[in-house]
């Protein structure tokens, strides 16, 4: 999960970089300042589909009484949870975290400065998000800036849910994801949907470098359907190197998908996966 969403040069997982080590940082000023130069931009993409989805399924009556709860898998320090709840961008989210005043603060000040920055921008549509990552310090720092309402490290890969998360999947009504991609397996969706008392939806962005299809498989064995737009990428970031570019290329057209204009130009994209019960 943490570690895999972005990838980097720490190490390599079936030819695609990995930067492991920005996930496990007291907060998430590396993260940023590793990840701009390339120009990693699949949150701000998704922010409008979350928002648009949120939307729509907080309007489902699914008889609970309490508004559907969002899990973002993968969650880290809690992008897409800032994105989806506050005004604010990704570029404004680079740009505060490269900023000389961020660069100096401990991480205790800067934690107390946050809480304060996105407390002010907090929207009036905001959902309950909660976050699932196996990195304790990424998931904590989104805690305690109040970016996740409740966050999670289980490891589902691994092992079942433990009694916290499982008692938080009563209320989870939409899952998003858009780093774990080519880390989390249909293993970890079923644990979750498994552990589900209420309708959920599933919003996902996935590299087109691997295959989804075994997830959209587990995802069919529960009651959802999935839909996706082979003809519309989203750009995630530029290749690390030439190693990288080669690889995905060679990727995607294992996968019957033309990298022409997408990842022979040099970045990874997305396309992006929506699932919801098959049922009117």
């Amino acid at each position: 999960m943490a570690g895999s969403g972005s990838g980097g040069t720490k190490g390599a997982r079936g030819g695609k970089s990995r930067f492991d080590d920005i996930y496990d940082r007291p907060d998430p000023r590396a993260y940023f300042r590793l990840l701009a130069p390339l120009e990693y931009e699949i949150p701000h993409h998704a922010q409008p589909v979350f928002r648009r989805v949120a939307a729509e399924r907080a309007a489902l009556d699914d008889g609970r009484p309490h508004r559907p709860t969002v899990l973002d898998v993968c969650c880290s320090y809690g992008i897409n949870a800032a994105l989806l709840n506050h005004d604010v961008t990704l570029a404004e989210m680079y740009e505060r975290y490269a900023s000389p005043a961020c660069r100096t603060m401990s991480t205790a000040e800067l934690a107390a400065r946050d809480k304060e920055f996105y407390a002010e921008r907090r929207r009036p549509d905001a959902v309950p998000v909660f976050g699932l990552d196996v990195s304790a310090p990424a998931v904590h720092y989104a805690l305690e800036v109040g970016l996740l309402d409740a966050a999670f490290t289980d490891d589902l890969e691994q092992g079942s849910p433990g009694p916290g998360l499982n008692r938080a999947l009563a209320e989870v009504g939409l899952i998003t994801l858009t780093g774990g991609g080519s880390y989390v397996t249909a293993r970890t969706f079923t644990a979750l949907l498994d552990g589900a008392r209420r309708p959920v939806w599933i919003s996902a962005f996935v590299l087109r470098t691997v295959s989804y299809q075994p997830i959209v498989r587990a995802l069919a064995a529960h009651g959802l359907r999935t839909t996706v737009d082979v003809s519309r990428s989203y750009p995630q970031r530029l290749f690390t190197d030439e190693r990288e570019r080669q690889y995905a290329i060679a990727a995607v057209r294992a996968l019957g998908g033309d990298p022409a204009g997408r990842e022979e130009a040099g970045r990874f994209h997305t396309l992006h996966y929506e699932s919801r019960p098959d049922t009117p």
